[in-house]
């Protein structure tokens, strides 16, 4: 019997949600839970850290200009734009104004009534470490690529496509952060705009992502601020 349950089909954000200012919407993704349907299972993780983007600087894959390949970047908020990075998938969703979009650059798995157990135990079944051996949990989605690999994201089935809330979609589980953590972004180019603080991470998970922004050396003012 199928283990699928309609009764959560009602709490989707909706598309206007996402139809925001870029930095307004990667704050307001923290601590939103992802939940993808691979077969019967939801998967699901807590939303910890994203990253801004925009048309006009040049961080951005939209400031190379349009092409088929980005066109969701140029949709209406809500869209689904992903790519791949590193060897791996990664997921972004388009806000306000074209070529906007907002990275999740990593998240924390989540379990509930609608994901249990079985659904950490597939997570942790699809990324396994580089010697095969389950991954720790908390470190089960410390990165784009971790994220969409535990979660069984692929570019091929989502790239440029809307929300499907019977097998992917966003859910406000009524989890706000204590404190944000503003800091920059991972992995920009010097001479891109590197400099701008559009990354974003719930302090209370900075240990969990991608990386710690509150790690030995760093300092507040000078390297991150606290929201």
């Amino acid at each position: 019997m199928s283990s699928f349950s309609p009764k959560i089909l009602a709490s989707p954000l909706p598309d206007g949600f996402f139809d925001r200012d870029a930095q307004t919407l990667a704050k307001d993704l923290l601590g939103k839970v992802i939940r993808h349907r691979v077969d019967d299972v939801w998967l699901s993780a807590r939303i910890i850290e994203t990253e801004a983007y925009y048309l006009a600087e040049k961080g951005s894959h939209a400031s190379l200009g349009y092409t088929e390949k980005r066109k969701a970047l140029f949709l209406d908020g809500g869209h689904i734009y992903m790519y791949y990075a590193r060897g791996g998938d990664s997921l972004n969703f388009s806000a306000q104004g074209p070529g906007n979009a907002v990275l999740i650059k990593s998240a924390y798995p989540w379990v509930d009534e609608v994901s249990g157990p079985g659904s950490l135990a597939q997570m942790l079944l699809n990324n396994p470490d580089a010697s095969g051996r389950p991954r720790p949990a908390q470190k089960l989605c410390a990165g784009q690529t971790l994220l969409c690999k535990a979660l069984g994201l692929k570019v091929p089935m989502w790239d440029a496509k809307r929300f499907d809330p019977q097998r992917l979609y966003v859910e406000d589980v009524n989890l706000t952060p204590a404190q944000i953590i503003q800091t920059t972004r991972l992995g920009i180019p010097g001479g891109r705009d590197e400099h701008l603080m559009y990354r974003f991470v719930d302090a209370g998970y900075a240990a969990y992502c991608t990386r710690n922004p509150l790690r030995r050396g760093q300092v507040e003012g000078r390297d991150y601020v606290l929201i």
